[in-house]
């Protein structure tokens, strides 16, 4: 009998170790490697012999000579989502998309796979709920029922038992932290049984042209549950994010070989699902009639777009030795960088000041482009001066107290002045040679130069 080995992997960064350690040599994360059983008894599965991961091997062949074929996207029916997916959904494409519990994960994919199944074979294997639940999910966001096809199971063998004999153009598998093969002796949801089943039913959805989409899990820090090779398995990462008190949830790509990577999507969580939101800079601008000291407008790149956001500042005395520095959706150790500069280079001193930062919408901000935003809002709370609703900002600062360009400069000026900014403070190489009519635009070049025209 064939003695069976063990393994250690890390569930950060996917490398491996014959014995236990406390940190990872790899990555140095800690208490991260996971025990698992390497059997060499393990079957394959049937239709899934390694002579290739894609396909049967061919012959050596020069870059040149491989014909070039337009691969037909298949459009989901919602502008964000294909959006963020670069198009749509590509043949033989292996989808993860993760988020936390209540997240709309399950119900972004029901609405997809009822909408499709009108044109498309489409398989939804679910192993959370049975088939009885998803029926009544699908009646009470009022969706089409004739044509979807559905299975529970957790059997990655009987899955693909099952998808070889209707032969789905679409598969989702909800979730894979629930699959498991019957030849590994680990529960379900461990970094083997993750790891093995994500790639028999990748290997299947390459093999035969299958969009394979694949609900994930995530940790209390807000990553992927699993291995970190189960990432670089698949082709298209996806983060669907929202906090439970807000009603918009933002769909973000974390990985994509077939588009932008970092494009963001918008829904809006209604009684009858998730509803895609067209203009979301209008969202994140609703603004109060009267603007408080320190809410200023900037605007951020995000994957192949700008978008407006409304950034805060709260300027306070401190009552405590060590005053405060609180981020909300903006990075901290930038915020410590921005308030030195402001005192070294524009001699304004907050040191003894509690300091709040935040962006209004629960939207992530970790470009440069948001440093002169910032900066601003900062010294209008601090010396309790609104800046006006008709003003928008955008401009990286270095540590000098220059004010550098950021990519498309000028894409985001027209996007402000298309939702009626009529003053605009943007960086001095940023400035286009027309400008557009009915705006105001101040070019500096340093952060003296900005905090003058306050």
């Amino acid at each position: 009998m064939a003695k069976k080995k063990t393994a250690f992997v890390c569930t950060e960064c996917g490398a491996d170790f014959p014995k236990w350690q406390g940190q990872c040599p790899a990555c140095g994360a800690w208490n991260t490697l996971q025990e698992f059983v390497v059997d060499p008894a393990t079957p394959k599965s049937r239709g899934a012999e390694r002579t290739g991961y894609s396909g049967e091997l061919t012959e050596v062949r020069n870059l040149n000579e491989i014909v070039l074929e337009e691969t037909p996207r298949i459009g989901t029916g919602m502008g964000e989502l294909d959006r963020v997916l670069g198009g749509g959904l590509v043949p033989g494409s292996a989808i993860l998309i993760g988020g936390h519990p209540g997240a709309g994960k399950s119900t972004l994919l029901l609405q997809v796979m009822c909408r499709l199944a009108d044109t498309e074979s489409c398989l939804y294997v679910t192993g959370e709920e049975s088939l009885s639940q998803v029926a009544m999910r699908a009646d009470r966001l009022k969706l089409p029922k004739e044509k979807l096809r559905l299975a529970a199971e957790t059997d990655v063998e009987q899955i693909l038992d099952l998808a070889r004999k209707e032969r789905p153009r679409l598969l989702v598998v909800d979730s894979i932290q629930v699959m498991y093969l019957a030849g590994l002796q680990s529960a379900p949801g461990s970094v083997a049984q993750v790891r093995e089943c994500a790639a028999a039913l990748t290997r299947f959805a390459k093999q035969t042209g299958t969009v394979l989409l694949l609900v994930g899990h995530v940790t209390k820090d807000g990553t992927l549950a699993g291995p970190k090779v189960l990432e670089h398995m698949i082709d298209c990462s996806l983060m669907l994010e929202g906090s439970t008190d807000s009603r918009f949830r933002t769909l973000r790509g974390l990985k994509n070989r077939f588009g932008a990577v970092n494009e963001l999507g918008v829904f809006a969580m209604t009684g009858e699902g998730l509803k895609e939101v067209k203009n979301p800079s209008a969202i994140f601008l609703n603004r109060a009639e009267e603007i408080a000291a320190g809410s200023l407008v900037t605007v951020v790149w995000e994957g192949t777009r700008p978008l407006l956001v409304e950034l805060q500042a709260l300027v306070d005395a401190s009552h405590f030795g060590n005053p405060r520095r609180v981020c909300v959706g903006l990075e901290a150790n930038r915020l410590a960088m921005l308030l030195a500069v402001l005192h070294r280079h524009g001699g304004i001193q907050v040191g003894d000041q509690d300091v709040f930062a935040n962006v209004v919408g629960g939207v992530k901000v970790a470009e440069t482009a948001a440093d002169l935003a910032l900066v601003l809002s900062i010294v209008s709370s601090f010396r309790d001066r609104p800046l006006g609703r008709d003003l928008v900002v955008f401009g990286e600062i270095g540590l000098s107290g220059e004010i550098r360009p950021v990519p498309q400069g000028q894409e985001r000026l027209y996007e402000a002045v298309k939702h009626g900014f009529k003053r605009a403070i943007i960086p001095k190489a940023n400035r286009p040679r027309q400008l557009p009519e009915g705006v105001e635009v101040v070019a500096v070049a340093t952060l003296a130069e900005a905090l003058e025209q306050l």
